[in-house]
């Protein structure tokens, strides 16, 4: 909370990363939370059932965790015309999905009556699943996410892809770094073909960057998140 809050304002959504392994938490995401605080944000630092999980735990969690934000404790204090979505690496998918939930069809995980984000800020995200499978990026991690791979299971890809759900609901930005050896820029890149609208801002640095608020990614996440 920003200090000093007592009327509506706007939110960010923060998603974490770490493969959507369970030896990852929200924790990755308190110095950015902190941070964006500082800055006048109220923050909703969300986490979610891991891949060890049966499908579709994972996307289930992650949007009940996101509608928790406007029935909850603070939610008087929640603007719902100012709401973005931002996460870290597989977070980025996460946030990416959350933003798309209206293109999904009745009956898929996270379908249903929602707030719509105003915009979406996803940093160095797992942007591409079918791709990254491909890749075998985080050792099998989209695998265990989904259960399987996309000519397995083509529908389960059809409603976590972000690439399958694009082009991007919502004005989206994703914010990625040039070193980046743990998720490639080709999966934002890919990611920004199936969606021409969206904006790909490169900078410097590793994949962890993007968790350092004096970083030059984080202040291009602060950037793209003044159109709140």
């Amino acid at each position: 909370m920003p200090a000093g809050r007592t009327t509506p304002g706007p939110l960010v959504v923060l998603v974490h990363g770490g493969y959507w392994r369970d030896s990852y938490d929200l924790t990755l995401e308190d110095d950015l939370a902190d941070d964006l605080a500082g800055h006048g944000f109220l923050v909703w630092n969300i986490d979610y059932a891991p891949s060890v999980e049966a499908w579709p735990a994972t996307l289930q969690d992650a949007a009940a965790a996101y509608d928790f934000a406007f029935h909850g404790r603070y939610a008087a204090l929640v603007d719902r015309t100012r709401v973005a979505v931002a996460g870290h690496s597989a977070g980025g998918q996460l946030a990416l999905w959350l933003a798309s939930r209206s293109r999904l069809p009745p009956g898929a995980p996270g379908a249903g009556s929602h707030v719509v984000p105003k915009l979406a800020v996803p940093q160095a995200p797992v942007a591409s699943l079918a791709q990254a499978y491909a890749l075998g990026l985080g050792g099998g991690a989209v695998g265990a996410l989904v259960g399987g791979g996309p000519s397995d299971l083509p529908d389960r890809y059809a409603v976590a892809d972000p690439v399958a759900l694009a082009p991007a609901v919502v004005p989206t930005t994703i914010v990625h770094s040039t070193e980046d050896d743990v998720v490639p820029l080709s999966q934002s890149e890919d990611y920004v073909r199936a969606s021409p609208g969206t904006v790909l801002v490169t900078v410097p640095g590793d994949h962890f960057t993007h968790l350092d608020p004096s970083s030059e990614a984080c202040e291009a996440l602060r950037r793209a998140l003044t159109a709140l």
